[in-house]
């Protein structure tokens, strides 16, 4: 059974056992893991040594001939397929989505310092730290002073020694890819939920529709349009090294087929030649060393990587995405995937979704990339031996049937994905069906505010509290997710949970008291509540009326805005010029409305009660809303057609606290000492994970197998 073969069956059984098992084949993911990284171990060496071998075993005439005649043909080649990569993002549909908050959107993103991109200062520190385009002009570099070296033929054997080595290592690793592959497939079976395994329909069709388009007519046309060949030519003389490529999946292996079906087009074509031989055999072997139309459309994968994750690639950033994407392919998709996804703030983990789905795009890939090698070998050698000519009727013809095709196959796809496919978003049913992720302590609600508790003096509230039983502890309305009422109508957050927490450690009862905004400070100053706990910011003006706690996590100032005007909010220079046009729904938050007028003093501003008289206002009455990131992030999964943003260059954080009645240290000593321990054994993170990110949320066991919910095997 030759190895495709196997790591078909190995992806296939993995996706089986996974469905099978469920959630117990999540442990293999360390498996698919670890196998992930050994594949990685090799690359960046193999491609320096084979950059430096491939380009110092030639003369400088054999340079400067591939680079002056083939070079333009290649830029030409490589401009084709990166034009092609944004048609990804018309593809993907308008399906309604949100998303919990991700720190992504907080986290300050450093310009982009192209010197230390692309001129390695230190070429180790560039190989340590994967920043591939730097290796690659070191590489490159070295190749090139190479050729002029008199004795390399020594250093040529060193070269061609240590390329063999890391060859054979990559050989070893990859006799391993059907074990690799079915625990990645098994794991990402096992857990991933109906609605990702959707959408990644979306890129499969994509990525493989457009494979299909450029190999099997783009390409084939271009080289008729600018040769005296046929596409039948071109396609029947070459198709058995096109069929081994797929059926392979490697590209390495069907050079000497591409070079030798080449030849034999030219000698049927009677455009043979010594020319035309020496070039072929100088360009197959050389376009190794390149990336391919085949390499360079993985670049898509980013696109859908941010969609899928709500972190949309904006088009102000495709250029960067295309110029570091082309150059960080010299070292091949496992080194170029994950250097881009942190480039633009990705989640890293999706890498491992792009391993699995490269088991199948990876094949269609390599076809392509065959096929772009023997365009680069036909086109090049024409050139080479003064063959090339330009058919302007065909290139015509040919041009205006690539619109029509592109645009039928984009269109077509994204009109069925939102026609035929149905794509349910239960992001908000995931949101209200949350619940408190430990015990509760016993607690009630008050239907109505009661009475204040009388204060003996002399006495702390600490000490009230533990002799009467029970805490009573404010809640503020609106405040997702820091306290609000699930579907099952109970109490739940943050901030709730948080509160069930320190009514376990005073060994009370909970009474939560519902307050208005403006009834906070009385309520604690008169003895109503003793405690507030409830997401409540920290500021000046609060701080002059209650006592706030230390603080337990700090929060980050954000617009919430409608989808599509999300680049538009992106930076305080992006809105300065719009001031008097813009108008902002402020919540009831004197320093919030400071933080505006001094971003931007010209801007209108609505105070409102409530965020959902913003969510819920006719639209064009507002621009934005500007609210807490963490906070306005869960409002967006109550109201999907909305997002954050975080406007940069530099965030502005507020920290959040617990207010209490001044006057009474012992009780605020209390809750300072008791805040630092929940946060020192982790037990504010993990609830941060849970309520604000939304690990977890959603999940009332686990998901659904053949093993537990068909034959139920297991519990």
């Amino acid at each position: 059974m030759s190895l495709s073969t196997q790591i078909l069956l190995g992806l296939g059984l993995g996706a089986l056992t996974g469905i099978f098992v469920g959630e117990l084949a999540a442990p293999l993911e360390i498996v698919g893991t670890g196998f992930v990284r050994l594949l990685q171990m090799t690359v960046l060496p193999y491609m320096t040594f084979s950059l430096v071998a491939g380009l110092g075993r030639l003369t400088y005439a054999e340079a400067l001939l591939l680079g002056r005649r083939c070079g333009a043909i290649l830029l030409m080649l490589w401009a084709g397929v990166l034009v092609i990569v944004p048609l990804f993002s018309l593809t993907f549909p308008d399906w309604e989505s949100a998303s919990f908050f991700s720190s992504s959107l907080v986290e300050t993103k450093e310009p982009i310092d192209f010197l230390e991109l692309y001129i390695p200062a230190n070429p180790f520190h560039s190989l340590s730290e994967s920043i591939v385009p730097a290796v690659v002009l070191f590489s490159i570099a070295m190749g090139v002073a190479l050729i002029g070296i008199e004795r390399k033929a020594e250093l040529l054997e060193v070269l061609e020694s240590l390329l063999g080595t890391v060859t054979a290592i990559t050989n070893g690793v990859v006799r391993l890819a059907p074990y690799g592959v079915f625990a990645i497939a098994a794991s990402a079976a096992g857990t991933m939920e109906v609605g990702e395994l959707g959408r990644l329909q979306v890129f499969l069709a994509a990525h493989i529709g457009l494979c299909l388009l450029l190999a099997f007519w783009v390409l084939p046309a271009l080289v008729t349009s600018l040769t005296p060949l046929t596409y039948r030519q071109v396609v029947g003389h070459t198709r058995d090294a096109l069929v081994t490529a797929f059926a392979t999946g490697n590209m390495m292996v069907v050079l000497p087929l591409v070079a030798e079906r080449c030849k034999e087009l030219f000698r049927d074509a009677e455009m043979d030649g010594e020319d035309a031989q020496r070039a072929v055999d100088l360009i197959v072997p050389a376009s190794f060393n390149f990336p391919t139309q085949g390499t360079l459309l993985t670049l898509g994968f980013v696109l859908f990587a941010g969609w899928f994750n709500g972190a949309v690639v904006s088009a102000t950033e495709m250029p960067n995405l295309l110029a570091s994407g082309l150059v960080s392919m010299f070292g091949g998709v496992y080194v170029a995937i994950p250097f881009l996804l942190d480039m633009f703030r990705i989640p890293a983990d999706s890498f491992g979704l792009f391993v699995t789905v490269d088991v199948i795009t990876g094949r269609f890939g390599t076809l392509l990339s065959a096929v772009h090698t023997v365009a680069l070998a036909i086109l090049g050698a024409a050139a080479m031996s003064g063959r090339l000519s330009l058919h302007r009727v065909r290139l015509v013809r040919n041009g205006v049937i690539t619109l029509a095709l592109t645009a039928a196959l984009v269109g077509g796809i994204r009109v069925f994905f939102e026609t035929a496919v149905e794509a349910e978003y239960t992001g908000y049913r995931v949101f209200v069906e949350m619940d408190l992720s430990r015990e509760p302590v016993p607690s009630k609600v008050l239907p109505t505010v009661p009475p204040a508790v009388p204060h003996e003096p002399g006495r702390s509230r600490l000490e009230e509290i533990e002799a009467r039983g029970f805490i009573r502890i404010g809640y503020l309305r609106d405040l997702l997710p820091w306290a609000f009422v699930n579907a099952e109508q109970r109490l739940v957050g943050f901030d709730v949970e948080m509160a069930h927490l320190l009514a376990r450690d005073l060994g009370v009862r909970i009474e939560f008291v519902k307050l208005e905004w403006d009834e906070m400070a009385s309520a604690l100053r008169d003895g109503i509540c003793d405690i507030v706990m409830s997401g409540v910011s920290v500021t000046p003006a609060r701080a002059r009326h209650v006592a706030f706690s230390t603080s337990y996590v700090d929060t980050t100032l954000a617009f919430v805005v409608r989808d599509h005007e999300r680049e538009r909010f992106g930076s305080w220079h992006n809105l300065e010029p719009m001031g008097e046009d813009l108008r902002i729904a402020v919540p009831s938050n004197k320093y919030f409305l400071a933080k505006l007028r001094a971003g931007l003093p010209d801007a209108s501003s609505e105070a409102i009660e409530s965020p959902r008289a913003f969510f819920r206002s006719e639209e064009g009455k507002f621009d934005a809303l500007l609210y807490s990131a963490e906070a306005g992030s869960a409002w967006t999964l109550v109201y999907p057609r909305f997002t954050v943003v975080v406007p940069g260059p530099h965030p502005v954080t507020v920290p959040n606290a617990y207010p209490m009645a001044r006057g009474d240290p012992e009780l605020l000593a209390y809750v300072d000492a008791w805040v630092e321990l929940r946060k020192l054994d982790g037990t504010v993170e993990r609830l941060f994970d849970y309520w604000i990110h939304g690990q977890d949320a959603g999940r009332r066991g686990p998901r659904w197998s053949v093993l537990r919910d068909v034959l139920g095997w297991v519990e």
